[in-house]
């Protein structure tokens, strides 16, 4: 038996085998992320190129959860783990259904280029949606779980993930082909990696991509520095480039003059597949003596040996799952449980949940009440079937639902004949003559995105502001006028300011397509709401640092100035219909972690809510505040009291100096808040409950 068909022998093994048995042209094809059968050998033609962000993407039905920032909201690692194997198992199914008919297209492979831990340090980048918000200990916690959950604990990888975009990644769009991003050793190693880090040595990240920037002057996708970290950590899967990036070396960059060079710098520096078309020249860099044999044969033998990993030339468990398996009811459910955990609550003053039996009429009113666009987020998939938000109040509601879609989403105008604000006046009128007004107001896929994908051609899909488009601002102050107690809810990926008071304002992000019945849910009080910003929510763009300043300094709730007064919601915020507070926490140093069994009481109705701890350090080396360092789900009944335990590893509560070393200050005071959101003056102010302190 050939060595590469054993399957007593290791992926690697059996990967040196097979490459051994290729042509040195063979062996360069393969490097392309189309990569051509080769039918001697029993390898089947490839394409590393699919996506499962939320969902399994581009490619037709498959279950459609919230975006990943509203993942994130949901501050809950298990939910994370679980919505990824879903992920996997339909990715699985549809590979081999398709499979079985020959089609081995893009959008159908195993290689999931999931999930984005890059840091969401700007509310004005396009992508940040994609991310699981602003804290590096945050994304690597949601990022493992997510990681873990695609690519399973079995014999085999049920699918492999990809952490991306290594390394600094995170805007602006329209810059991203040729900018430098300029990051100090200590941000380096405080902010940007940590994340991708954790990935490599705990979940075993079977991909990284590489990002279309240069950092610190390196292209990353032939970056010397970002090499050297993956092989530190330990990292033994395949790196990927981002798609088109090694052309942006010469055309852009111009860090290199020609395509060969282009290939000979990534691949030198352990680019193992490309997504483009530059690597079609790896065979002539060759010839011309710019890169060995060698470097070719060990990338195409880390390509096979992910697909060993796969069990691409095996039997495997996974070979009985099939369509069956895509967009069950199950999986509905669990997508149904998540965009009720996507949902942040930021403003209440009583009005919610509200009661069906004192209500007669709701008026729902903006373009993002009956739209999909608006529940899809990027990178999605295909639904068989979408609950809109109006769509979900008219299933819950038994009284009278009125509708106007009130503006388009940013044109001035909805009918091309029209005048501008064509749909005011219907929406004041259902706005009199309505009990309640459901106002459904933010931006979709189209209006915040990656570069070339949006239609927001004018920032690349980044926002040039934090307010509403100025159609949507019109419609709020003409509704508004009407004096209607009125509930806002934004659909948005980042930062909004609504520039109003509503009665409550509960932000969806991107729900997912059992949405409308999750927000509606909430509404009505059937759930209680319970999700945490993962981002901070600012007043003016303003105010914040240059978009192009990739230092953290003045970035995200750790690091913030007070005195700017610019934050609306702070990172870690969210309201429920329940009262939880924590009452005491008490402390045991374990060596390597520290155990805490922390008391709640909930003084209201049944709720899930999120126990954050956060430490600050007196070293000279901390963030300037206090940073995140623990977290956990936790659900309470009606005027409970519980006990949960909770772990703190000493890694978490590390400083980085100025040079980029990480350690634990020994000479420093450290002290744990413990809460249901930050220990700060605003959260104080919005929760109306402080933290329990306790030094270390």
């Amino acid at each position: 038996m050939e060595i590469y068909r054993d399957k007593t022998k290791t992926c690697e093994e059996r990967a040196h085998d097979l490459v051994s048995k290729m042509t040195l042209l063979e062996r360069c094809e393969q490097l392309k992320f189309g990569a051509p059968a080769i039918e001697r050998l029993s390898v089947e033609a490839y394409n590393w190129w699919n996506e499962g962000l939320h969902g399994v993407a581009r490619a037709g039905v498959g279950t459609m959860f919230p975006q990943a920032i509203g993942l994130a909201a949901s501050f809950d690692e298990e939910l994370l783990r679980t919505v990824a194997e879903v992920i996997s198992i339909e990715c699985r199914a549809k590979y081999n259904e398709y499979s079985k008919k020959g089609d081995r297209d893009i959008y159908k492979g195993l290689t999931l280029w999931s999930p984005n831990i890059n840091i969401f340090r700007d509310p004005r980048w396009g992508r940040g949606h994609e991310t699981y918000g602003e804290d590096p200990y945050l994304t690597s916690r949601l990022g493992c779980a997510f990681v873990k959950g695609i690519q399973g604990d079995g014999e085999y990888l049920r699918a492999a993930a990809c952490a991306k975009h290594f390394a600094v990644h995170s805007g602006p769009e329209a810059l991203r082909h040729e900018f430098d991003a300029v990051a100090d050793p200590k941000d380096m190693e405080e902010t940007y990696l940590p994340a991708f880090e954790a990935l490599v040595k705990e979940a075993k990240v079977e991909g990284v991509m590489g990002a279309y920037n240069r950092t610190n002057g390196e292209p990353c996708c032939g970056s010397e520095y970002l090499h050297k970290k993956l092989v530190e950590w330990g990292f033994d899967g395949y790196f990927v480039s981002d798609c088109w990036a090694i052309k942006d070396f010469h055309e852009n960059h111009h860090v290199t003059a020609t395509p060969e060079e282009s290939v000979a710098l990534a691949l030198k520096n352990g680019c193992d597949v490309n997504c483009g078309s530059t690597y079609l020249m790896v065979y002539k860099a060759y010839q011309d003596g710019l890169i060995s044999e060698e470097e070719i044969t060990e990338a195409a033998e880390h390509l096979m040996r992910t697909r060993m990993r796969l069990g691409m030339f095996d039997e495997t468990e996974f070979d009985s799952l099939s369509y069956m398996d895509v967009e069950s009811k199950e999986h509905l459910d669990i997508s149904l449980e998540a965009g009720r955990n996507a949902c942040v609550l930021l403003k209440n003053d009583g009005i919610l949940p509200l009661d069906p039996e004192k209500i007669g009429t709701i008026g729902v009113i903006g373009p993002n009440a009956q739209s999909r666009k608006a529940l899809m987020g990027n990178y999605h998939g295909t639904a068989s079937r979408y609950i809109t938000i109006l769509e979900g109040i008219q299933d819950a509601f038994p009284g009278r639902v009125l509708f106007s879609e009130g503006c388009d989403l940013f044109r001035d105008r909805i009918e091309g004949l029209a005048l501008p604000g064509d749909r005011i006046a219907e929406a004041q009128i259902v706005a009199e003559h309505s009990d309640v007004v459901v106002l459904c107001l933010g931006l979709d896929e189209t209006l915040e995105g990656e570069q070339g994908d949006a239609s927001n051609t004018d920032a690349s899909g980044d926002k040039l502001t934090l307010n509403l488009p100025d159609s949507q601002r019109l419609l709020v102050k003409k509704v508004m006028e009407i004096g209607k107690p009125t509930v806002i809810i934004l659909v948005s990926g980042s930062s909004l300011n609504v520039e109003t008071e509503p009665n409550a304002l509960l932000q969806a992000f991107y729900p997912g397509s059992e949405g409308g019945k999750a927000v509606a849910e909430i509404l009505f009080g059937k759930t209680s709401p319970c999700g945490k910003l993962p981002v901070t929510f600012y007043k003016d763009v303003k105010k914040l640092p240059d978009f192009t300043d990739y230092s953290m300094r003045y970035r995200t709730y750790r690091n913030e100035r007070a005195e700017d007064d610019n934050v609306l919601f702070p990172f870690g915020f969210g309201l429920s219909y329940g009262d939880v507070s924590v009452e005491s926490a008490d402390v045991k140093d374990c060596e390597e972690v520290i155990k805490a069994d922390v008391k709640l009481k909930n003084s209201g109705r049944e709720t899930a809510d999120v126990l954050e701890v956060y430490f600050r350090s007196t070293s000279p080396d901390a963030v300037r505040n206090h940073a995140l360092c623990s977290f956990k789900k936790v659900k309470l009944g009606k005027n409970e009291e519980k006990t949960v335990s909770i772990e703190i590893k000493k890694s978490a509560l590390t400083v980085v100096n100025a040079e980029g070393r990480r350690y634990f200050d020994e000479n420093a005071k450290t002290t744990l808040y413990f809460g249901t959101s930050q220990p700060d003056e605003l959260s104080e102010r919005l929760t109306g409950k402080k933290c329990v302190k306790v030094e270390l």
